[in-house]
């Protein structure tokens, strides 16, 4: 009896010892933290761990919400049952969307890109942070080709080809005068409601940002950046930045994969753990 205790305590020395400590964390990268006062985790993954700064400051709800998650202390409805549960959310999740040099898509239950907690909730994005209140459609034309279509076939009743043919010099016409509106200006026309008292982040590498299906559909999956990925600004609320194993992303996205981008041997997280 007393060996098996003495082993256990070795192992759970072991362990700890493995885990870093906040106070550690903050020391070693204190030039690339933004708030000491964010809480820090560790995300082990069978592919390796990462150690990511979550921006309360930046994104308190979404970081709340993505912690209870994570540490079992929220409810959320099992997929399989149909049930409301109280567990470790995250635990066993795969990463079912992995695309080089772009991302790594985690966070879903049903492993498919359709599974959430059961619950949406806001965005958190400041337009005014970001600089989309200044930045014109004319220099950024590229980046919202689907947000301009959107915003077009609405505001002209657009729903067939036949619309499309019909008015197309219209739409080429207001094409043009679209290009002194800001990015701002057409994702508020689509829906995005932004909190402009926010410090924002841009989703750019290494960070980590809910993944949505429109204006104010956020739930538990999310993604982290392999690069920058700056004309997504304003759609996705940015909340965290991978400190440690950064080369994880990169490694993730490089496995062999389907059709879907869906790894053909499950990545998956092991464990979230909130640094002491």
């Amino acid at each position: 009896m007393k060996i098996l205790a003495r082993s256990f305590v070795v192992a759970l020395g072991f362990l700890l010892a493995c885990t870093p400590s906040k106070a550690d964390i903050v020391k070693k990268y204190k030039k690339e933290i933004r708030s000491e006062k964010n809480p820090i985790i560790l995300m082990k993954t069978s592919m390796g761990d990462m150690v990511i700064e979550l921006y309360a400051d930046a994104a308190p709800k979404t970081v709340q919400n993505f912690l209870d998650l994570a540490l079992g202390k929220k409810e959320f409805v099992d997929p399989k049952t149909g049930k409301k549960v109280k567990r470790p959310f995250y635990n066993g999740l795969t990463f079912h969307r992995v695309i080089p040099n772009f991302m790594i898509q985690g966070g879903d239950p049903k492993g498919d890109g359709t599974g959430g907690p059961g619950y949406r909730f806001e965005d958190e994005i400041s337009a005014k942070a970001l600089g989309l209140d200044k930045q014109t459609l004319g220099e950024n034309m590229r980046y919202y080709q689907r947000d301009i279509q959107q915003y077009l076939f609405k505001k002209f009743n657009i729903h067939s080809q036949k619309d499309l043919n019909a008015k197309r010099a219209i739409l080429m016409k207001e094409l043009d005068k679209m290009k002194n509106m800001t990015v701002a200006e057409l994702l508020s026309a689509n829906g995005y409601n932004f909190q402009n008292e926010l410090p924002s982040v841009p989703v750019g590498k290494y960070t980590l940002a809910m993944a949505n299906a429109g204006p104010n559909t956020n739930g538990s999956q999310f993604f982290i950046n392999i690069t920058d990925n700056f004309y997504l600004n304003g759609k996705h609320t940015v909340f965290g930045k991978v400190l440690e194993g950064k080369d994880i992303p990169a490694k993730i996205a490089a496995v062999d994969k389907d059709e879907r981008n869906k790894p053909k041997k499950p990545v998956y997280i092991k464990e979230i753990v909130l640094l002491k």
